[in-house]
C-alpha cells in the first residue's frame, strides 16, 4: 500500500512539473512572437505563487553597442511611480504624520479650491487640477514654488470630487507634500520606506546619469535596422508623478513586498486597491477584474519607453513588462492580457506579420465620424491618419485605449496593437457607410454610425 501511495504522490508530482514546464514554453513561446513581429522590445517577468515562471530580455538593449535587453536592464517605468507615490503617502498616514482627508490648503493657503481639494481627491484623480502635461510637459518641477504658482494659474476641469482625470500635476503636489510632511526630499522617502528595505538597489530616479551599460536606450522608433533614439525625460519633469525607474527583477521585490504588507500595512492597502466612486481608480493603482479575481495595476509612458505592472494579490501573480520604445504601453498592456491567458488556461492567439494596403486618402475620410454601440453605451470617434484610422472609443465621458487601424482591404482593417480586433467598414448599397463590424476575442459588436 505505502508504494502505491510513493507511485500517486510521484506520478502527481510529475504532471505538475510539467504543467509547470508547459505554462513557461508558452509563455516564451507568446513573447518570442511578439518580438518577431516588431511589437515587443524590452524586458518582462511572468510569477506565480512565489515561482518566477519567465523573466527575459528581448530585443535591443542599444543598438550602437549591439548590445541586448536582459532582466538587469534599467527602464524608465514612467506613470508606474505613482504607486510609489501613492505607498509613501500612505506609510505617512499609518505613521499618523498625515491624514487622507487633509485639504491641500494645509500645505499650499492660497491654493484654489486649496479649502475642498484633499489629500485623497489628490491619490485618485478627481481633484479637478488640470493635467499639466497636457499644457507644458517641459515644467522643471524641482523648483516647487514656480510649479505650485503654474498649477493655481490652470483652470479646473470641475469641482473637487465631482468627477474623475487623469491628472499628473495632483502626484506632483503629493511629492511635495511627502517633502513637507517627511522633512526629507521625495527621493529619499520613496528610498527609506521600499527601495532600501525592499533591497530594490537597482531601482532610482535619475535615468539619465545611470551608466549606459546599465540601462536601455530609449527609441522613438525601432523596427529592423531602422531606429531612432528618443529624448531622454529628466526626473525632474514627472516627479512623483512619472520620475522612477527600475528593472524586472526589481519590481518582482515591490510585489514581494506589497504581498507581505512589508511597506504599507492591509488596512490602507486594502483601501488603495478600492476603487473610487468616479473611475475603476484607487489610490496610484488602475483597478479591474480578471478572470473572477480582483487586478490591481498600472501602466506608463514616457518619451523612449512604455510599461505595464499588473498583480492579481490572491493568485500571487504578477507580471511586469518593461519596453524601451515610444507609443509602446498600448502594446504592453495587450500582451499582459495574453500572459495572464496563458497562466489561467484561458484561449489566446499567437500574433502574425499582417501586411497592410495602401488606400486613397479620399476613401479613409469616408469612414471618418462617430459610431455608437448602443447596448454598451459606448462611442467611438473615428479620425484618418497617414494611411490608416484612428479610432477613440468612449464610455460615460471617459476615453478608452487609442485605436490605430491599418487597412488589409479597402474596407477590412486590423489594430495595430491587438491582433484580435478587426474592423469591417459596412456600406451600404448606395455607397454610403452605415457603420461598423466589430470583431473582438472572438465576439462581434457592431456600431451604427450617428454623424
Amino acid at each position: 500500500m505505502k508504494k502505491i501511495v510513493v507511485f500517486a504522490l510521484a506520478v502527481a508530482l510529475t504532471q505538475v512539473v510539467f504543467a509547470q514546464d508547459s505554462t513557461v514554453r508558452k509563455l516564451d513561446e507568446l513573447m518570442t512572437a511578439f518580438t518577431s513581429v516588431g511589437r515587443f522590445n524590452g524586458a518582462v517577468l511572468v510569477a506565480q505563487h512565489g515561482k518566477i515562471l519567465l523573466q527575459k530580455g528581448y530585443g535591443i538593449k542599444n543598438a550602437e553597442d549591439k548590445s541586448t535587453n536582459d532582466v538587469s536592464t534599467r527602464f524608465q517605468v514612467a506613470s508606474v511611480t505613482k504607486q510609489f507615490t501613492s505607498a509613501v503617502i500612505l506609510k505617512l498616514v499609518e505613521l499618523h504624520k498625515m491624514a487622507l482627508n487633509d485639504k491641500l490648503s494645509k500645505y499650499y493657503r492660497d491654493f484654489p479650491n486649496g479649502d475642498v481639494i484633499t489629500v485623497e481627491h489628490l491619490l485618485t484623480h478627481t481633484s479637478g487640477l488640470r493635467n499639466f502635461t497636457e499644457e507644458d510637459s517641459s515644467i522643471n518641477t524641482a523648483e516647487e514654488l514656480k510649479t505650485v504658482q503654474y498649477f493655481e494659474r490652470l483652470k479646473p476641469d470641475f469641482a473637487p470630487g465631482t468627477d474623475w482625470h487623469y491628472s499628473n500635476s495632483g502626484y506632483v503636489l503629493l511629492s511635495y507634500i511627502i517633502q513637507q510632511v517627511s522633512g526629507m526630499s521625495y527621493w529619499q522617502a520613496v528610498r527609506k520606506y521600499i527601495f532600501t528595505p525592499l533591497k530594490m538597489n537597482n531601482s532610482g530616479f535619475d535615468f539619465i546619469h545611470v551608466a549606459r551599460d546599465k540601462k536601455a536606450t530609449g527609441y522613438d522608433f525601432l523596427m529592423g535596422s531602422s531606429r531612432q533614439p528618443a529624448d531622454i525625460t529628466d526626473s525632474t519633469g514627472p516627479f512623483g508623478a512619472g520620475a522612477i525607474y527600475s528593472t524586472v527583477t526589481d519590481m518582482y521585490k515591490w510585489h514581494l513586498g506589497l504581498q507581505a504588507y512589508k511597506v504599507v500595512n492591509k488596512k490602507w492597502m486594502d483601501k488603495a486597491y478600492t476603487p473610487c466612486a468616479l473611475h475603476n481608480y484607487g489610490y496610484g493603482w488602475q483597478i479591474d477584474s480578471v478572470y473572477g479575481r480582483k487586478m490591481v495595476s498600472h501602466s506608463g509612458s514616457i518619451s523612449g519607453f512604455g510599461s505595464n505592472f499588473a498583480r492579481i494579490p490572491e493568485d500571487d501573480i504578477c507580471v511586469v513588462l518593461l519596453s524601451n520604445k515610444s507609443g509602446s504601453t498600448g502594446e504592453v498592456m495587450h500582451i499582459t492580457d495574453k500572459l495572464l491567458a496563458v497562466l489561467y488556461h484561458q484561449p489566446y492567439s499567437i500574433p502574425v506579420k499582417l501586411i497592410p494596403v495602401a488606400i486613397e486618402p479620399a476613401v479613409l475620410k469616408k469612414y471618418i465620424g462617430t459610431y455608437t454601440i448602443e447596448e454598451i453605451h459606448l462611442t467611438v470617434d473615428v479620425t484618418a491618419g497617414d494611411g490608416i484610422l484612428i479610432a477613440q472609443p468612449k464610455r460615460d465621458g471617459h476615453p478608452g485605449p487609442t485605436s490605430l487601424l491599418h487597412p488589409l482591404s479597402a474596407i477590412y482593417f486590423y489594430d495595430e496593437h491587438d491582433e484580435d480586433l478587426k474592423v469591417t467598414i459596412d456600406i451600404d448599397a448606395a455607397g454610403e457607410v452605415k457603420g461598423l463590424k466589430i470583431l473582438q476575442k472572438g465576439v462581434t459588436k457592431y456600431a451604427n454610425k450617428i454623424k
